[in-house]
């Protein structure tokens, strides 16, 4: 009971911390971009589906268009998600000794820096480790082989469900539903239940809003993510395969990967349902990265299963839990107070979220007084960033997946066009900001115009 105590004690102090960041840091471009789905919301996205533009209209319903607004259920989502993780662990790990087990996988999952510094971002990420977390414990409580095949049929709903929700955070989900089509193909108790049958049309009625979204959009969605093959460089295979073991150890952080390698090793030998979920995932990533570069993100689908998967190693994790929350907290330190003065350009945090605010105003002051009644930009993290930032005067974006918005088109605004300098190129008859921090330059952008340009414009702060 103690330890439980001390468990949730600390995910609270966690909880507190990550909420404290999700305040004080800035929103990067793609946070802002959510932000403007969250504004006009709809079943599906050129990018992504639609649940992290769900949560953050949650979110600032509730703390307002803040930047804590936009993130405040990334740091909640870790409270259940953590408890659906402990109680998972009983019986998906039925070698390993239960509540320890699942104190452990949880606390193994908080340690890691992709849920640490993730849970206080709001990022399709978030949502997916949440409702992955979620499916894990109905799941396990699905195949409880104490229950009948009628008793477990809720669970089998329930389960299917929350992996379509899942899939409506970020299509990766499906990979882990593939896992499961495995384990349950090969396993035999679990092929001749009705339960992983039955689990279907919960997982299509729940992924359905994206579905028929994307058929209506000609499956721009799909064909935008499934597109990504298309560009294959195997001559560069070493190199984005030693990214993806690179972007996992930092993101995992160094011991914890340790274990999770260790764990899914161990999977593929007394563990045959972790073992599928983990290693079709895996294998899907790295052979990806055989001709093309994996995201260092794409791999947190796996994290809530590699989190009870290295549980089966047998080995201890108080190293590698400790190591991770300090190398955590480092980074949240730093994020918030920066108190190693990195250049701007070698923080990433920095380069992301520095000098926002000054340079909207300044920006949009300059054009307002030289009578544009519209800011325009191509690039859409940076006609969202100056949507969130300022509303002295209107967003107008000119990429065409602002078009799949429905948000009130503009065509004879007068705007002037920002865009970000490019090494080497001048544009005469235009005006030079840079974003800043501490003094020194980040970004410097190209501001021309006043001109006339078609666009969509962008929702401001309210």
């Amino acid at each position: 009971m103690r330890n439980i105590r001390l468990f949730w004690g600390l995910l609270a102090g966690l909880t507190i911390i990550r909420l404290c960041l999700a305040a004080s840091v800035p929103l990067t471009p793609d946070e802002a971009y959510y932000w403007v789905w969250s504004r006009n919301l709809q079943p599906g996205y050129l990018d992504h589906p639609f649940m992290v533009a769900l949560w953050i209209r949650i979110g600032t319903w509730v703390a307002g268009d803040t930047t804590v607004g936009v993130r405040l259920l990334g740091p909640l989502s870790v409270l259940p998600g953590s408890w659906a993780l402990y109680q998972a662990a009983r019986r998906l790990l039925p070698g390993c000794p239960w509540p320890q087990s699942g104190l452990s996988a949880a606390l193994l999952l908080n340690a890691t820096l992709m849920l640490g510094l993730g849970a206080a971002t709001m990022t399709p990420d978030t949502p997916l480790l949440f409702f992955i977390t979620l499916f894990l414990y109905t799941l396990s409580r699905a195949i409880d082989p104490e229950l009948t095949s009628r008793a477990a049929l809720p669970w089998w709903i329930g389960s299917g469900l929350l992996l379509g929700l899942a899939f409506d955070s970020k299509y990766t989900a499906v990979l882990i539903g593939l896992g499961l089509g495995g384990a349950v193909l090969t396993t035999k108790r679990l092929r001749q239940q009705p339960g992983p049958w039955l689990a279907l049309p919960g997982l299509c009625l729940a992924t359905s809003p994206v579905i028929v979204w994307n058929a209506m959009h000609q499956w721009a969605s799909f064909l935008r993510q499934g597109g990504r093959t298309g560009d294959w460089h195997p001559a560069r295979a070493l190199q984005f395969l030693g990214e993806l073991l690179g972007g996992q150890i930092g993101l995992a952080t160094p011991l914890v990967f340790i274990l999770f390698a260790a764990g899914l090793w161990a999977c593929l030998k007394r563990n045959r349902l972790l073992a599928w979920l983990a290693l079709v995932p895996t294998v899907v990533f790295v052979t990806h990265a055989f001709g093309d570069r994996v995201q260092p993100n794409w791999p947190a689908v796996i994290y809530p299963v590699l989190a009870l998967a290295a549980l089966e190693a047998g080995w201890r994790i108080r190293w590698a839990v400790t190591s991770g929350l300090v190398i955590t907290m480092i980074v949240c330190i730093q994020a918030m107070f920066s108190p190693l003065h990195l250049v701007p350009h070698r923080d990433p945090v920095l380069r992301l979220t520095g000098g926002w605010d000054e340079f909207s105003r300044k920006v949009a002051m300059q054009a307002k007084a030289q009578g544009a009644t519209a800011l325009a930009a191509e690039d859409y993290g940076l006609a969202s960033r100056l949507a969130f930032t300022q509303n002295i005067l209107p967003v107008t974006g000119t990429d065409q997946r602002w078009h799949l918005f429905h948000l009130p088109a503009v065509k004879a605004a007068k705007t002037v066009m920002v865009e970000e300098q490019r090494h080497g190129v001048e544009a005469q008859e235009a005006a030079t900001f840079c974003r800043k921090v501490r003094g020194q330059a980040i970004r410097c952008y190209i501001v021309h115009g006043p001109d006339f340009v078609a666009g969509v414009q962008l929702p401001g702060r309210s």
